[in-house]
């Protein structure tokens, strides 16, 4: 993603989030954002979009075999949890401070 300005996004390392499209969708569990790739607008949820990997034996990995690990998701295809339900975001100012609040419940998301 080549822009002038980097995008601000209203999901962060260590929210829970729900996939709400895709192979993985699930609208019910929420799941753990392990990491937020801003530049791809791109994110690595736990558990989630899961990969399979042959490695060979090596100096590093002795043994070789089958190594699981997350691939991306784009970050639209996620929706950040607010304890209850998925909810859309807004940002507000309380107390000279930026909070994200949900905006079907009015609640502000730690």
């Amino acid at each position: 993603m080549k822009t002038r300005f980097k995008p601000k996004y209203n999901i962060r390392k260590g929210d829970q989030v729900i996939v709400i499209a895709g192979d993985d969708k699930d609208l019910k569990k929420p799941h753990l954002v392990k990491q937020v790739l801003v530049d791809e607008g791109k994110v690595i949820v736990e558990g989630e979009n899961s990969l399979t990997k042959h490695t060979k034996p090596s100096a590093q990995n002795t043994q070789g075999g089958i190594i699981k690990k997350e691939a991306p998701i784009h970050i639209s295809n996620v929706m950040l949890w607010d304890g209850k339900q998925g909810a859309k975001v807004k940002r507000e100012k309380r107390n000279d401070k930026k909070v994200r609040v949900s905006k079907k419940s009015g609640e502000v998301i730690k």
